[in-house]
């Protein structure tokens, strides 16, 4: 590795520092004039570690493969030379479906040599959802998985903006070109384009808590400030010996970016498994197979795993070192379970959001231990506060609420803006400060704790979403006249949503009309999203402009906070 490769900085793990304090006196932001994600995540451990695996892929239906360095850039360098040969360079997107595959990873990497932005997108994404990303974000290029596949050809006619359509593997059709049809006879030598650490990488969508989902568009230079909280939920350990899993696709900012890329920054190896629907027996096996040391999922995942039956005498999970959790609080069951059966793993979790990236967590090699209730301090070299909504001054009493906000100026990980959206970036950011638009508090010890989102956020299986396109989903149908979604507390899935709603004259309520209201949403919007609880109501309180007041159905559902 070149010695400027390296970016020392992010190697403050490596300096022998004891605590937290220790290392923010050391740290700072290091941001090269020349910065392209591919370089650092491929093409610099191809050189140096070129028979070093950087992906492992697990199949069902066949032995699963291992691929190198060398061999993810001889990929990627195919991949880039068919987009060059297309036209798709500097300025152009590329919308990249979520599955744990080698292609997928290859896509991104590729897209980033030729000077191209990436459009993560998930599998599960109904019609509606999928035409308004790929048409909102412009995307010249979709890599598609066969997963979506059926819903894609569904709207395709309808997406002016692509020019290009690969599929993964080998169920392309007229207009469309697999992906190894695509770079077979493609040369392997390519120049990754030198890039500006400040241009355009990758655009990830928000969940549409308030409105349509907005694009977030992020610079190269967001890897650099994913790093540090990276490293926390590693146990700061980048050694030889080192797997990372992520369960969730690779379509979301704490996947994608707060995992696979930081681990492939530092030479750490990932596990995918593009299974589908998620097994908790295959994770175990996962565990054992691969020898992996850091496994990330939601809590939802973690109470379906401790179902598996006598998991400690079933398989061999002493490689684990860290087991962390995000996107809703584990209870004291979850943890309990996870330090007795992963005996050799610290119990983490973190924070972050679609705009800011990883912020927050606990950092057992600093000494910051999981705390019950709570989701541990800021990463290295972010400034956090917690901030008055409304006045924007400091909340600094122990335990009090406020807003959840981070210095923006010479943040790397913080967001540009929003995709063609100037106004409600500078709602965003506000007197120098990126608002989260979460409540927290902060305890004695500089702890966060979360208690609420000052929207109306729904988070089910770790999964965060509005309720707004789950309202529109249901009203585009017929027998809909008005509807109204919350959240509801659930057993296993945290929270789910559920509907409230108004009926067109000529239509009863009937548990068949429930099953066909169900479908209907899951046809449009991501398999998560659709309403498992429907109530149905002769009316809705409305506000005098026509808004569903969703604070009175929480009421009248008993589910408003006290």
């Amino acid at each position: 590795m070149e010695d400027a490769d390296r970016l020392e900085n992010y190697y403050f793990h490596e300096q022998g520092f004891e605590t937290l304090e220790e290392a923010e006196q050391w740290f700072e932001w290091e941001v090269p004039e020349a910065f392209n994600i591919a370089r650092y995540v491929c093409d610099r451990w191809a050189e140096t570690k070129k028979n070093a695996v950087a992906l492992y892929v697990e199949h069902d239906d066949r032995p699963g493969n291992a691929y190198t360095f060398r061999e993810l850039r001889y990929y990627a360098n195919q991949f880039a030379n068919f987009l060059d040969d297309r036209g798709i360079g500097a300025g152009d997107r590329v919308a990249v479906n979520g599955a744990q595959r080698l292609q997928s990873l290859v896509a991104h990497v590729a897209a980033f040599k030729v000077g191209a932005s990436t459009v993560p997108l998930s599998v599960l994404l109904g019609s509606d959802g999928l035409r308004y990303r790929l048409t909102d974000s412009e995307a010249d290029a979709f890599v598609v998985d066969e997963g979506a596949i059926e819903t894609f050809r569904s709207i395709r006619d309808s997406v002016d903006s692509l020019d290009l359509v690969v599929t993964n593997e080998g169920f392309d059709r007229e207009g469309e070109v697999c992906f190894w049809d695509a770079i077979d006879g493609a040369s392997a030598q390519f120049d990754t384009a030198r890039t500006d650490p400040e241009d355009e990488a990758c655009i990830i969508y928000t969940s549409g808590t308030t409105g349509k989902p907005k694009g977030a568009v992020h610079a190269h230079r967001h890897l650099l400030g994913e790093l540090p909280q990276f490293l926390s939920l590693q146990c700061q350990n980048t050694s030889d010996d080192q797997v990372t899993r992520t369960i969730s696709e690779w379509s979301w900012i704490m996947s994608l970016n707060g995992v696979v890329l930081p681990a492939l920054f530092y030479g750490v190896p990932i596990v995918g498994y593009p299974g589908g629907k998620f097994d908790p027996e295959k994770e175990f096996e996962l565990v054992e197979r691969y020898g992996i040391t850091h496994l990330n999922l939601p809590p939802t995942a973690v109470r379906m795993m401790m179902d598996v039956d006598d998991p400690k005498e079933r398989y061999t999970l002493d490689s684990l070192q860290s087991f962390s959790t995000g996107g809703e609080s584990a209870g004291r069951s979850i943890i309990d379970w996870t330090t007795d059966v992963f005996e050799n793993a610290s119990f983490l979790e973190g924070y972050g959001s679609t705009e800011i990236g990883g912020l927050i967590s606990d950092d057992p090699a600093f000494g910051i231990e999981h705390r019950m209730g709570y989701f541990g301090v800021p990463s290295l070299g972010h400034e956090v506060e917690v901030l008055d909504p409304d006045t924007l001054e400091p909340v600094r009493e122990p335990g009090a609420i406020g807003e959840l906000a981070v210095k923006y100026e010479g943040d790397p990980m913080l967001f540009v803006e929003y995709l063609g959206e100037p106004e409600k970036t500078r709602e965003k950011i506000r007197d120098g400060w990126l608002m989260s638009e979460d409540l927290v508090s902060v305890d004695e010890d500089g702890y966060f704790e979360f208690h609420a989102r000052d929207d109306d956020l729904i988070v089910s299986s770790g999964y965060r979403f509005g309720p707004d396109e789950i309202e529109d989903a249901l009203a585009s149908h017929d027998a809909v006249r008005n509807a109204g979604v919350i959240g509801v507390p659930h057993d296993l899935r945290g929270e789910i949503p559920k509907a409230f709603v108004a009926l067109n004259e000529g239509y009863e309520s009937s548990p068949d009309l429930k099953s066909e209201l169900q479908a209907h949403v899951k046809d449009r919007l991501a398999k998560y999203e659709y309403p498992r609880e429907i109530e149905f109501t002769d009316d809705l309180p409305q506000t005098s402009t026509g808004k569903i007041r969703r604070q009175r159905l929480r009421e009248v559902d008993d589910v408003a906070e006290e």
